[in-house]
């Protein structure tokens, strides 16, 4: 399956969501923000980052947008329960598979997720 970068500063959502997509046959590793996961993506291979927009130190969006220069061809996948959060990623969408809202169920993060995985690999 796939290896998959999760970026959430909230510890229960990011585990949460890092259990069902482990239960889908994914690899996941966890960054507490939008830094930490930039690390990892400097030094590793990902085939999809899962981001919340609103982090500390670095929010999504910086995230997604140095993600975009350093790997153009990963998928990235926006996570908010804000509205506004949402308008500000609208720029990003050539580069952003999708802004998945907050409160989302499991099984609408894991189809995010499987489409986002697919629209790669097609």
């Amino acid at each position: 399956m796939a290896r998959i970068l999760i970026a959430e500063d909230e510890e229960s959502l990011r585990r949460f969501v890092a259990r069902a997509l482990v239960i889908d046959g994914h690899e996941i590793v966890e960054a507490g923000d939008g830094a930490e996961a930039l690390d990892y993506l400097q030094a590793e291979g990902f085939d999809l980052l899962l981001s919340d927009i609103r982090m500390p130190i670095m929010d999504g969006i910086a995230l997604a947008t140095a993600t975009a220069e350093l790997v153009p061809d990963m998928p990235i996948l926006l996570m908010t329960g804000f509205a506004e959060q949402r308008e500000r990623a609208e720029p990003l969408m050539r580069i952003v598979v999708d802004v998945v809202e907050k409160p989302f169920t499991l099984p609408q993060i894991r189809q995010a997720v499987a489409d986002a995985l697919t629209r790669k690999a097609a």
